[in-house]
Order: C-alpha cells, then sequence, then structure tokens
C-alpha cells in the first residue's frame, strides 16, 4: 500500500476517536508560550473543524490532489496575516505525530516516517509562503 493511503486509513481511525482534536490541541498548546498566544482569542470548536479539513488537504495532496488549498493556507498563515513562524510547523507536526500515535492502535515506527513524509511536504508549500 502506498504511504498515502496508509496515512489517510490512519487519519480516518483517528477522526473516528471523539477525543483525537481536542487531545491534539491540548498538547499543541502546552508545547511553547508562542503556541498559546496563537489561539488566545480562537473560537477552538471552529479551529478544530479548520484542523480536520486541513489535515484532510495534506493527505490529499499527498495523494495527488493539487496544493491549491495548501496555498491558500500558507498565505493564510503568512508574516503579513496569521504571522505562524516556520518553526512552529515543527512544534505542530511533533504534536500531531504524538496525538496519531495515542488515537490509533495501528500506529507504529513504519506508519509514523509515512505520516512525517506526508506532513513535511504539505507543510513544505505552506511554509514558502510566510
Amino acid at each position: 500500500m502506498l504511504p498515502a493511503q496508509n496515512v489517510m486509513l490512519s487519519y480516518g481511525r483517528c477522526c473516528a476517536s471523539p477525543a483525537f482534536f481536542d487531545d491534539f490541541y491540548q498538547g499543541f498548546l502546552a508545547s511553547s508560550p508562542s503556541v498559546r498566544e496563537k489561539f488566545t482569542h480562537t473560537d477552538m470548536a471552529a479551529q478544530q473543524l479548520l484542523l480536520r479539513h486541513g489535515i484532510m488537504n495534506l493527505v490529499l495532496v499527498a495523494r495527488g490532489m493539487p496544493a491549491t488549498k495548501l496555498r491558500h493556507l500558507g498565505e493564510s498563515h503568512s508574516r503579513a496575516r496569521l504571522d505562524i513562524g516556520p518553526e512552529l510547523y515543527e512544534l505542530w507536526i511533533d504534536c500531531l505525530l504524538a496525538t496519531l500515535a495515542q488515537h490509533d492502535p495501528d500506529f507504529d515506527a513504519a506508519l509514523r516516517q509515512e505520516w512525517r513524509e506526508v506532513l513535511e511536504a504539505g507543510i513544505a508549500v505552506m511554509r514558502s509562503h510566510y
């Protein structure tokens, strides 16, 4: 099976877990004062929905979909707009991988590497707009 297919299946298992997105944000917000600051006035229920779609776009791009939505995300996260510095993406990836491991019963070292490859490829598109 192709890595993007394994990642898609893994994401489906995680989305079926009711606490997945809450657990992600709990870990992500705890990862850095800079991260907490970015979310001070955020509607977290709406943010979780945006995250759900954002991760899906990262996976779909890895499966061959054009990166149009990731470019738009990159623009919205750019220095001129939300000012999400490139260093925050590393924290985001690390927290997401930890949460995936917690919620996907089939998560292992090989799947972690597949996820990392999918995430880093898509995040590179977003970072390029900073």
